[in-house]
């Protein structure tokens, strides 16, 4: 069953029949897609696997250094579209964001790390005690990631200091020594590790949901053409996926070219990518959304009470 949103005074459960038209059933040529893009890397491997080709709507790209400023941009109506990882989404919705889940992905955990420097001492969680992590940015998902790490090591989060800083501040922090851990995810972790040697001390898996989810604004949801084109632009990144997973040496080759890092972290990297499967807007998943929603709240960085089903759209047509 589809729910309801009436937010801002429309009702989305209506028009779950037309969203199962696909988007080259309608003429969208009219139509523009604002879409956030963390670091440029959708739209840099779409293109590379040529799947911007015929695209029957025009694309209105925007880039963000992370999660949190993509949200941002949902919530103030700057882009229709943006995927993101379910905890800072979670963080957005409680923030104020109307903004709804559309398509989502998961990997099993994969893609986020827990950092220390190549020398550095710390060989365990245990050794974390006293030290300062930086969690990248406040309701991230590196954050929820750090959170997890310390609450099955039994270490209280008043034990360590956490020093939340942008992606860019906290790798240039990383580089100087000035923090003894840095969760952080993708390229970030990636760069850290090729450039620095950075060792992982946790890979997330275990704790993180592993979850890439598409959230857009109630607005273009509501609007038959956008809705037609955010269903299109996500099955896009399905078969994005799907050419990952048949094309090994060519996304190699790109990522190499786009993350500037050697074969040995790309490949690893790679494994993190294909291991995404779509997964269907349902209770399970609003579930994970819940188990993310009450461990912020369980640490006092979220405060109880948001109706998370308001913030999903099972209606998208998908395929």
């Amino acid at each position: 069953m589809t729910p309801t949103i009436s937010r801002r005074g429309f009702c989305l459960g209506a028009l779950v029949s037309a969203a199962a038209r696909t988007a080259h059933a309608a003429d969208l040529s009219g139509v523009t897609l604002r879409v956030g893009d963390q670091v440029g890397f959708n739209q840099a491997k779409l293109k590379a696997a040529g799947l911007l080709n015929d695209v029957p709507y025009k694309i209105e790209w925007s880039v963000f250094p992370a999660a949190v400023n993509l949200h941002e941009a949902l919530k103030a109506g700057a882009i229709d579209v943006g995927a993101s990882n379910d905890s800072p989404m979670v963080s957005a919705f409680a923030g104020g964001s109307t903004a709804v889940a559309v398509s989502a992905w998961a990997s099993g955990g994969r893609g986020t790390s827990l950092l220390v420097p190549k020398n550095s001492p710390i060989q365990t969680i245990a050794d974390l005690r006293g030290k300062t992590i930086c969690p990248t940015t406040r309701g991230s998902v590196a954050h929820f990631l750090t959170v997890g790490v310390l609450k099955q090591a039994g270490i209280p989060l008043d034990a360590v200091n956490l020093a939340f800083l942008n992606p860019i501040d906290a790798g240039a922090a990383f580089a100087a020594g000035s923090i003894d851990a840095w969760a952080t995810w993708s390229l970030y972790a990636a760069r850290a590790r090729g450039q620095l040697g950075a060792r992982i001390l946790h890979d997330g898996k275990g704790i993180n949901s592993g979850y890439v989810v598409n959230a857009a604004a109630p607005e273009a949801v509501a609007d038959p053409g956008k809705r037609a084109a955010i269903a299109d632009f996500s099955n896009r990144l399905d078969r994005g996926y799907e050419w990952s997973r048949a094309n090994p040496a060519a996304h190699k080759a790109w990522y190499k070219t786009f993350s500037r890092q050697d074969d040995d972290i790309v490949a690893e990297l790679y494994q993190d990518e294909i291991a995404n499967r779509r997964l269907a807007i349902d209770d399970a998943f609003l579930a994970r959304l819940r188990l993310t929603y009450e461990t912020w709240v369980s640490i006092g960085v979220l405060k109880p009470g948001l109706d998370l089903e308001a913030h999903v759209f099972r209606g998208l047509a998908a395929g």
